[in-house]
């Protein structure tokens, strides 16, 4: 080539580049599945399987790519990187396969599944050093540690060997024979696996529309596509952590203001209720970012009648312990809710009457109240239904029975179960651990079978737990210890709509009890 040639465009050097990926990332993992995603009345989605690599993520690609072409002296003086877990076990896997040092910085916010991933990946080759509580500062430990070292640093993202690395899976895709795909949806951090993928989609079906997908507090490429450059948005939101990433990559910038059609941003609701999609349909489980794409997918439904949708797992390295959290977040049912605060007078059966008035047609998924006052209750109840109108229906029996209320639907103290509750109220208190039946009407067949007239409720703490049952820890109060001791004695083990699960005993009672709040 004359020395005086134009060097050729950032996007034709990209699909050259994974051109020559393609001999070199097979050396360390495989080619992943490629799914149908069937959704009742839904689209035709194909589902791009990342989660099923060795790394459980798409992240090998890129991180393998790039380590090959290291010359020997680069190896030598071994490499460092920044990553949020992902691209840290790319590199781990890459560096043991290859026998080279690695440094890796990671957020102390990062999940434990991915360092113990990492070391697995990595062995000896591989330490992690946690700095910061973000992405960004991670970075800036590990370019501080290139500068001082001499070490290679290898960008997640920000890297034109990473970008062809990760475009390879579009390569599997194009090469699976079910294309030809009408629309791709590709969730981006920092941009490097939407500008690969985007490019090698473009080249074989030139009319397909690549849709980027961002969460709300995320939205760097965004930002940077209105800005004309990259900027850095002032925080991230880390729900979604794979792609928690202040601004996005200069490299993959310059490629995806061109290649990318349109950018769609998505809600933690969104994400949540496409990993419960994914698990739903595919048995699998995404990790928070994984299942962006989907989000946006699923988001734009209505309009997608007839067409040939693509979407990326691109990773489902989620922390066991967030699970419970995703489950039990707002999106994780398809159901309609709300929740409502209502006042009723504090007296034996207000609850009930309450009940049965109001609440009958509706499933009652979360119930918290504790006594604060003689002469008024104040409980909070989330109620669950398959239609807005049933919400609705019971709206308008409060007000038809002149109830006091109020929506709290996603309100703070109830979120975090911050339930007031006053022991010095009560007269001769006992506290049982029950498990309702999730069923419409458990907790009415309780109250009216199993609560004497003299019985007033004083506290309820409860919520259905996905176990078919809903785990409550409630409080009684009563006029004599006597009543009490009789009802104590008599009530049987298991019944209509629960099962008891422990008497707590008169120790734990009476610290309850003369708390300010449980």
């Amino acid at each position: 080539m004359p020395s005086d040639a134009s060097p050729l465009p950032l996007d034709r050097q990209l699909r050259q580049e994974i051109l020559f990926a393609r001999e070199r990332v097979y050396h360390f993992g495989q080619p992943t599945p490629f799914d149908q995603l069937k959704l009742p009345d839904g689209p035709e989605i194909w589902v791009k399987r990342e989660d099923a690599s060795a790394i459980k993520a798409y992240k090998w690609r890129g991180a393998a790519n790039r380590m090959a072409t290291l010359t020997d002296l680069e190896a030598a003086r071994g490499v460092v990187t920044a990553s949020a877990g992902n691209h840290a076990q790319g590199v781990a896997l890459a560096a043991k396969q290859l026998g080279i040092r690695a440094r890796i910085y990671m957020p102390r916010s990062t999940p434990k599944v991915k360092q113990t991933a990492v070391l697995h990946h990595g062995g000896e080759y591989v330490s992690i050093h946690l700095f910061g509580d973000s992405y960004d500062e991670a970075v800036k430990a590990a370019r501080d540690d290139e500068k001082q070292t001499q070490a290679v640093y290898i960008h997640a993202y920000d890297d034109l060997q990473v970008m062809a690395g990760q475009g390879t899976l579009a390569d599997e895709i194009v090469l699976s024979g079910k294309g030809p795909f009408d629309i791709a949806y590709l969730q981006i951090g920092g941009g490097g696996m939407a500008a690969g993928v985007s490019t090698w989609l473009k080249t074989y079906w030139p009319d397909i529309e690549i849709v980027g997908v961002e969460g709300e507090d995320q939205a760097s490429m965004k930002a940077a596509i209105t800005a004309g450059k990259p900027v850095t948005i002032p925080q991230v939101d880390i729900f979604c952590d794979g792609t928690a990433v202040k601004q996005a990559g200069d490299l993959p910038f310059q490629i995806c203001k061109d290649s990318l059609d349109r950018i769609v941003t998505v809600s933690n609701a969104q994400v949540t209720h496409a990993i419960r999609t994914m698990w739903e349909g595919l048995r699998c489980i995404s990790e928070p970012s994984g299942a962006m794409g989907l989000a946006a997918a699923l988001s734009e439904k209505d309009h997608l009648a007839g067409k040939k949708v693509l979407v990326v797992l691109c990773g489902a390295n989620v922390d066991f312990l967030q699970l419970g959290r995703i489950a039990q977040s707002e999106g994780a049912t398809t159901r309609h809710h709300r929740t409502l605060r209502v006042s009723i007078e504090e007296a034996p059966g207000a609850m009930l009457k309450l009940l049965d008035e109001c609440f009958s047609t509706v499933d009652i998924t979360d119930f918290q109240y504790g006594k604060t006052d003689t002469k008024q209750a104040n409980p909070a109840f989330t109620i669950t239904a398959d239609t807005e109108a049933q919400l609705s229906s019971v709206i308008a029996k409060l007000e038809e029975n002149n109830y006091t209320w109020q929506e709290i639907t996603g309100a703070p103290d109830i979120d975090f179960r911050a339930i007031p509750f006053r022991g010095d109220l009560l007269s001769n208190p006992a506290f049982l651990r029950l498990d309702f039946y999730e069923r419409p009407g458990a907790l009415h067949d309780f109250l009216t079978k199993r609560l004497t007239t003299s019985a007033n409720l004083s506290y309820f703490n409860y919520r259905e737990s996905g176990e078919r049952i809903g785990r409550a820890l409630i409080g009684l109060d009563f006029p004599s210890s006597f009543e009490r001791e009789a009802f104590l004695m008599s009530i049987p083990p298991q019944g209509d709509g629960y099962r008891l699960c422990k008497i707590l005993d008169a120790e734990t009672s009476a610290r309850l009890a003369s708390s300010d709040k449980v």
